[in-house]
């Protein structure tokens, strides 16, 4: 064949090749759009409206992005504001749910039908879209998908069995929803998952089997749910870091566990027996919450001395006995709770309080500790003792007897069978074979099945894991680009310290950047001095200080240096935004709101007595306590004071000792506690109010009367007489005009911890007199 015909056939392929490139393209672009309309064009979606091109190019923002690879759409994710729920749609249990942006003509299997024609789709995250319905089973014709995230929409129903044929699944997140039922028991065909997260929903009935034969999980979260039962041995799963299943109904004893655990968080449940053995092996283990239990017995002393244990909290459970007195902790070890149990005797060195080593919590036990008045006579504890043994002595008596009489049963059966068969020795043979042979065919076949089952790593362990240094020095270059050179959609708020931006790393882990405006006069030193003492502040309730970044720009102001300071990004917001009735979604119960202050007040203990010398002045308020994923808080904006006050020194602004600043400093984290304390009770403070009107608000709280009209309803509604009088008469305390009449951090916190105990009871008898 002749060049002349080669080439019109080569040119006439090319444009079939593009027809078809452009028609694939197309049918790629018309699924996006028809999914935007079963959506009902979300904020984060109107982009797409504007825009006329190929929309795999279509610029990436916080809540919507799209890749592409070839021409097929490879990761879609989108995520909205919830705000409330569905039209008149009723769920199961007969309820209806509120309005939201999303209509009753949404069909959930139409939408799930348009999203599989995305048939080379790796990657799905679908949050907080308002979402409703049950999770239809065609979802597993995305067959490609390795990520599917759906979290905080309005799904119920049971999870489609379906699922488990999405073989190639390595991260599946389901936290959020109204899911009920069992989870599915077929999930070990899913061999390459590593994260599995069902927390916050209505799951129940035993833990999955099958979760404990999925060999590479890495995380696996449950908690908040109502899964009951055993936990089984999970020794199998040798690749598990983490392990959430807090606040279940789970009563067996405490299993087997991997020793790749770094946390393990299984509070709130019903565990009994002795804390096993076992811990003592969990060489990684960093996070360890046993707290809210029955476990019983002395806790070993290996358990305190673990490598890279740093956090321990057995409070709340039967714990009995006396510790070690030369019992030894570990290096790590910075924060250990044991309070609220039956432990007797004088504690060991190392727990012997809070230090700048560790901080410690030994109250509601029967311990000698001198000038600690929190302390239960040690005869109660013994009498508690003295029961529980009595009680086991009866139960093992109860079993031995029960044993002995079945091996006499069994024993008085032979004789008879030993004595029939003597008085038979006439029998025909004929009779024998038949006996013989119906002997043979009447065995029992035993089979055993095993009952088994599968955040929180914070931001900075995913950091970390990731191969990003805890805490290190950033070029401007790269705040930069985290930022989108500052672009106004990073912009997250200004406060009385400068302005807060949201940044993502190259990596794609979200980061939060705080702008200081500082003097010139301030040397690089005794910023770094400064900064070198914030980064060694660990505790699990202060956000995490990744690094920072000084520049200074002469163009915009000469006198003026910028210091930037890396945390890590907290998802749910502040504190303040979830005390608040126009956001009914986000609104706190009692119960929630008690975690939260218990959390705060333990991470403010830390920084006044953990740390030498201590952090005082530490801009306690509402809007600087953020919430992660799982609603644990953390506090910001801690350990600036030294900074701010040297600031304000070199500009010649403050002219107060240091030695009045730090006794006025330590008094002020109390009072102003008192207001965070008092806006979890009533709600968010108006700025236009004065401190005395609020003051004067808060005599409304001696009358019943009173509180039914100030007391915020999400409060009154969740919370028992008893704890609510001693959160108010704290709050009442914090705020003393006089600051010696103010009580101490530590009293604050035996307050809270005590108004939560009264709670759980008074929930416990609630739901006990329900079920009656």
């Amino acid at each position: 064949m002749t060049h002349s015909k080669v080439f019109p056939l080569l040119f006439l392929s090319s444009l079939l090749f593009l027809q078809n490139t452009h028609q694939l393209q197309n049918s790629q672009t018309q699924v996006l759009y028809q999914l935007r309309k079963h959506l009902e064009s979300p904020k984060a979606l109107e982009s797409w409206g504007s825009y006329y091109g190929d929309l795999c190019l279509i610029s990436a923002t916080t809540h919507m992005s799209i890749t592409c690879e070839g021409n097929s759409v490879t990761e879609l994710k989108v995520m909205g504001d919830k705000i409330s729920k569905p039209v008149g749609i009723t769920m199961f249990h007969g309820s209806s749910l509120p309005n939201h942006t999303l209509s009753k003509a949404f069909l959930i299997d139409s939408f799930v039908t348009t999203l599989t024609r995305l048939t080379s789709l790796k990657v799905l995250t679908l949050v907080s879209l308002g979402i409703f319905g049950e999770l239809p089973g065609k979802i597993h014709r995305l067959y490609s998908l390795e990520s599917l995230d759906l979290s905080s929409n309005y799904l119920f129903g049971s999870v489609p069995p379906d699922v488990s044929r999405l073989v190639k699944l390595q991260s599946m997140l389901l936290d959020g929803n109204y899911f009920n039922g069992s989870v599915p028991d077929t999930l070990d065909s899913l061999a390459n998952l590593t994260v599995l997260s069902l927390k916050n929903n209505r799951f129940n009935g035993p833990f999955p089997a099958s979760v404990t034969r999925i060999g590479r999980l890495t995380n696996l979260a449950l908690s908040h749910n109502e899964i009951s039962g055993e936990l089984p041995d999970l020794r199998e799963l040798d690749h598990l870091h983490m392990l959430d299943l807090r606040e279940n109904r789970l009563d067996s004893e405490l299993p087997l566990l991997p020793k790749s655990l770094v946390t393990v968080l299984l509070s709130k449940n019903s565990f009994s027996g002795e804390i096993s053995s076992g811990f003592d092996g969990l060489s990684q283990l960093q996070h360890l919450d046993l707290s809210f239990n029955h476990l019983t017995g002395t806790p070993s002393r290996f358990l305190f001395s673990l490598p890279n244990i740093s956090y321990l909290d057995l409070a709340s459970n039967k714990l009995s006995g006396k510790l070690p007195i030369d019992l030894t902790c570990g290096g790590k070890l910075g924060f250990v709770d044991l309070s609220n149990n039956r432990l007797i005797g004088s504690p060991p060195r190392c727990l012997a309080g809070s230090s700048g080593e560790r901080v410690v919590k030994l109250g509601g036990n029967c311990l000698s500790v001198n000038g600690v008045h929190d302390q239960h006579q040690e005869l109660l504890c013994e009498e508690a003792e003295t029961k529980r043994k009595v009680l086991q002595g009866r139960k093992i008596g109860m079993l031995i007897a029960v044993i002995t009489g079945a091996v006499l049963v069994l024993f008085g059966f032979g004789l008879l069978i030993l004595c029939t068969k003597r008085s038979c020795s006439c029998c025909c043979s004929k009779e024998k074979s038949v006996l013989q042979t119906r002997t043979d065919n009447s065995h029992t076949s035993l089979s055993s099945q095993v009952l088994a089952s599968a955040r929180l790593i914070s931001q900075t362990a995913k950091l970390s894991a990731q191969g990003v240094p805890s805490c290190r020095s950033f070029s401007f270059e790269e705040i930069k680009e985290a930022t989108d050179d500052f672009d106004s959609s990073r912009f997250l708020g200004e406060g009385s310290l400068g302005k807060l931006y949201r940044g993502t790393l190259e990596n794609g882990s979200s980061i939060a950047i705080r702008c200081l405006m500082l003097s010139r006069k301030f040397s690089s030193q005794s910023i770094r001095g400064h900064l070198d003492l914030m980064s060694k502040l660990n505790h699990p309730h202060l956000l995490s200080f990744l690094g920072h970044c000084t520049q200074t720009n002469l163009e915009y102001d000469p006198a003026v240096t910028i210091l930037y300071l890396v945390y890590e990004y907290m998802p749910k917001g502040t504190y303040r935004a979830h005390l608040t009735e126009s956001c009914p979604e986000k609104i706190l119960t009692w119960p929630d709101r008690l975690a939260i202050l218990i959390e705060i007040a333990k991470a403010v203990h830390f920084l006044h007595t953990g740390v030498i010398p201590g952090s005082f002045n530490n801009q306690l308020k509402t809007n600087n306590i953020l919430l992660d994923e799982h609603k644990i808080a953390k506090l910001s904006d801690y350990g600036l004071s030294a900074i701010i006050e040297e600031n304000e020194k070199l500009l010649e602004v403050c002219s107060i000792s240091s030695f009045s600043l730090k006794m006025a400093k330590r008094e002020d984290d109390v009072y102003n506690f008192g207001f965070i304390l008092l806006e979890s009770l009533i709600g968010p403070l108006p700025s236009a109010k004065g401190e005395a009107s609020l003051l004067n608000e808060m005599t409304s709280f001696g009358s019943q009367d009173g509180r039914q009209k100030i007391v915020n309803p999400s409060v009154l509604t969740t919370s028992s007489h008893e704890s609510l009088t001693i959160a108010i008469s704290i709050a009442n305390k914090c705020v003393l005009l006089e600051p010696s009449a103010r009580p101490s951090f530590e009293d604050v916190l035996w307050n809270l911890q005590y108004a939560a105990q009264m709670q759980s009871a008074a929930d416990a008898e609630r739901k006990s007199d329900t079920s009656s």
